[in-house]
């Protein structure tokens, strides 16, 4: 449950960085769409290792137990993040 929690707070990073970006990117929408995305993949890295030691320093999970589990919660948003700043570069 921890880890659907923690996704959907990935997903709301995600959803405020590219409506930042909507209002910031001015005549470039989808140019700051596609910067949008690529600054939430380098913030949710961060939450995601944060909580990854939050796992291993207060749960006493061992590293080798909470990095697939970091792997989970950092790659499906990065990757739906990236597809956003693909498709933003193309045009």
């Amino acid at each position: 449950m921890h880890t659907v929690k923690v996704i959907a707070v990935g997903l709301g990073l995600l959803i405020a960085c590219l409506l930042v970006g909507r209002f910031v990117g001015g005549a470039n929408q989808s140019g700051a769409l596609g910067r949008a995305a690529l600054v939430f993949v380098a913030l949710w890295f961060v939450g995601a290792g944060v909580n990854m030691w939050l796992g291993v320093s207060k749960a006493g999970y061992s590293v080798g137990e909470e990095l697939p589990m970091f792997f989970v919660v950092f790659g499906p948003l990065a990757l739906i993040a990236l597809v956003i700043w693909w498709r933003a570069s193309r045009g």
